[in-house]
């Protein structure tokens, strides 16, 4: 079902969340199947992605009409009825889906899915106030991305106590166990060598644990 370039992706539950990750799968050229219980979900959805049909998550024999079982990846997006997300979490794994990710409602909930063979289980609030939090409490800290481990790429604005110097003054791998990836100046990504001179509002890509990018951050 996918071609050699993009996979297939079943979205079970189009509310904001599931509605969201099936429009921009679509938009990256993804064969996406939207399945909500509701039609009106169904039908703002249906000419945005290939497929969009009416069925119950719960019952295992209409996701299985549906194919469901032939798609690369399901993501189960349905809110707030912790029994419908947990049985349809279920028939995707009977039906064969290799890999599958679900939203889950609590920290109990995730545990279970964990245990259910789920392969990422995603709290939307808490990973997006923890997001939130990172850059609020260092304003230099554009964005970031957990890569597991306790490691994480950091967009590092560059600010102007540090306009002019060499990266090589930061002393960022001595002094803070942290490896710099990059860095943006406009539209031009230039590589992190030692010798190049930052300039204000330079965007760094770093790489390092947590506790040594905040120290980073925390020592500016």
């Amino acid at each position: 079902m996918a071609n050699e370039e993009n996979e297939s992706f079943a979205v079970i539950g189009l509310g904001t969340f599931g509605a969201t990750i099936a429009r921009e799968l679509a938009r990256f050229g993804n064969h996406v199947l939207g399945i909500d219980i509701e039609e009106k979900n169904v039908t703002r959805l249906a000419d945005e992605v290939a497929e969009a049909i009416i069925a119950d998550g719960r019952d295992e024999e209409a996701l299985r009409e549906a194919g469901v079982g032939r798609y690369d990846v399901a993501v189960i997006a349905i809110g707030e009825d912790l029994e419908a997300n947990i049985l349809c979490t279920m028939n995707v794994k009977v039906l064969g889906v290799k890999t599958v990710w679900v939203k889950a409602l609590s920290r109990t909930h995730h545990r279970i899915l964990i245990k259910m063979g789920a392969d990422r289980v995603i709290l939307p609030e808490q990973e997006v106030g923890q997001h939130i939090a990172q850059m609020l409490h260092n304003p230099l800290v554009h964005d970031y991305v957990s890569l597991g481990n306790g490691f994480h790429v950091v967009d590092f604005r560059v600010p102007e106590d540090l306009d002019g110097k060499p990266l090589a003054d930061v002393e960022l791998s001595d002094k803070f166990d942290i490896r710099c990836l990059g860095l943006m100046r406009g539209s031009d990504f230039l590589a992190g060598d030692a010798g190049v001179k930052l300039a204000t509002d330079d965007k760094l890509l770093l790489l390092g644990r947590r506790k040594d990018l905040r120290r980073f951050g925390d020592s500016l």
